[in-house]
């Protein structure tokens, strides 16, 4: 199953990735982020939902988890939420 993981580049990028996995065949994409990049995860799978492939995709679950982390820089341990939305094909 393709995974797209959501990070700092522009959020068309992350929108084209999941159509093209679509147009190549695939009939199940999850998108996946980690912290402040949740929300652009949520974006992205509306985006395509809504305005690319309108009427042609369905939310099919969600994942919400947290993890913990260690900063390189300080050597702390911090909890990062993560998620994982599935986009398939109706």
């Amino acid at each position: 199953m393709p995974e797209v993981f959501i990070g700092k580049k522009p959020l068309t990028n992350y929108v084209m990735a999941v159509v093209m996995q679509f147009m190549q065949g695939a009939n199940e994409v999850v998108i996946k982020a980690r912290g402040r990049n949740i929300s652009r995860a949520v974006d992205v799978a509306e985006r395509v939902r809504k305005r690319f492939l309108a009427g042609q995709v369905d939310v099919g679950d969600i994942k919400i988890d947290s993890e913990e982390v260690v900063d390189p820089a300080t050597g702390q341990k911090r909890t990062v939420s993560t998620i994982e939305i599935k986009l398939v094909k109706k």
